[in-house]
């Protein structure tokens, strides 16, 4: 501590750093007071470097994306892509310690009015993983993104595929990637495990396949060859015949051989990897919507395959080795569903159960009019709109 002029000057070391007070005190007990300050956040473990805070939000984007050498370089691609476009127009001149969950709320609202509920989340999720990593550094005390309302999502989004679907979108798809539909359905293989397959990962012989890396997009969008989604996307399994029929006429038509082995399966018109953007909008929008299934996307085929192995009593630990999951419950709380089909055995199953063999006759009256009769109170004449009985 030491005078300048009629002002005193506060100063202190921590961490083999010389910091300053941002600002002059008029007495020698109001600097040390702040030092005394200083000293107990320093003890307590919540002391903040106070020229952290102005770090610019464009600085801290670049800090935290380099910050983890082990994240898969897709979903660097992704975070990169979405504070560029979405965050550092609006935010990226301010201090960090400027921003506060108003900032984030209006960022929020922004969003609303142009993307759906979903994308909004994602974004949402981004920017309050950037400040977490600033709080986890202490260069500020909360994270911003704190009592922020965001639009709800419908978690039911999804398309319930049957195989007949299957086969009607196959049918308006090139020869060249009907085998890609199949892999999806069949074996429950993610897009980027179809596009990233390799000619010696099957074993046409012993009727297997093996996942062993994916195609995904990089920094830039450019084509990147990595490791599937999770550890346990690494895997091999066996093949039903049919499919081997048709990867072996596959690869027959394509003029591969056995000394081919690094060779893609599947590539575009001039044998360059596929991109995802390029080929969904090429070949399955036209073809699941000329099918009347509109709305539907490629991964809806590997939920198929996670419905039918639970539905035709796989045990989940194979249902789950198969789709490559890290959880079990992934494979049965997302992915599997209960098809109405199924639905009608179960509801006749308990109905037999508690009411006897004869329930399920019993379920379809030769009269149905006369059962509705029956079972519907009439409203006495005259007496206006009937009320809805009391249960």
């Amino acid at each position: 501590m030491r005078q300048r002029g009629r002002l005193y000057e506060a100063s202190y070391w921590h961490n083999g750093r010389r910091h300053v007070a941002a600002m002059s005190f008029k007495t020698k007990s109001d600097a040390r007071a702040f030092l005394s300050a200083v000293e107990t956040d320093i003890r307590r473990g919540v002391w903040i470097d106070p020229w952290a805070g102005r770090l610019e939000v464009s600085e801290l984007a670049q800090e935290w994306t380099a910050s983890n050498p082990t994240k898969r370089e897709s979903t660097t691609a992704r975070e990169e892509l979405t504070l560029r476009l979405h965050v550092l127009p609006t935010i990226g001149s301010l201090h960090i310690e400027q921003v506060g969950p108003r900032d984030i709320q209006r960022l929020v609202n922004t969003w609303r009015t142009t993307h759906a509920p979903r994308t909004v989340k994602r974004n949402y999720e981004v920017v309050r993983a950037m400040f977490g990593y600033a709080v986890r550094n202490d260069w500020i005390t909360r994270n911003p993104c704190r009592n922020v309302n965001l639009p709800p999502v419908d978690g039911t989004r999804r398309f319930d595929l049957t195989p007949e679907d299957v086969a009607a979108i196959a049918a308006h798809v090139p020869d060249e990637y009907q085998p890609m539909l199949w892999l999806g359905a069949v074996l429950g293989l993610r897009w980027s495990e179809v596009a990233g397959l390799r000619i010696g990962r099957i074993d046409l012989d012993a009727g297997r396949l093996s996942v062993a890396e994916a195609l995904v997009r990089g920094t830039g969008g450019r084509n990147v060859f990595g490791p599937p989604k999770s550890k346990a996307g690494q895997r091999t399994m066996f093949m039903p015949h049919a499919i081997g029929v048709m990867l072996s006429a596959h690869l027959e038509r394509a003029g591969f051989t056995g000394d081919d082995s690094d060779e893609l399966v599947f590539t575009d018109e001039e044998g360059n990897p596929l991109r995802y953007s390029n080929w969904r909008r090429r070949v399955w929008l036209p073809a699941a919507a000329a099918a009347g299934c509109a709305g539907a996307g490629f991964h809806d085929l590997r939920r198929l395959n996670a419905t039918t192995l639970v539905v035709e009593g796989i045990d989940v630990k194979t249902a789950q080795t198969r789709l490559g999951h890290a959880d079990p419950r992934t494979t049965l709380a997302v992915y599997a569903s209960a098809p109405a089909s199924i639905d009608r055995v179960a509801a006749d199953v308990i109905g037999e159960r508690f009411f006897g063999p004869e329930s399920k006759e019993a379920q379809e009256p030769e009269n149905p009019e006369n059962l509705r009769a029956i079972s519907a109170p009439s409203a006495p004449e005259d007496s206006g709109p009937s009320a809805p009985p009391s249960l």
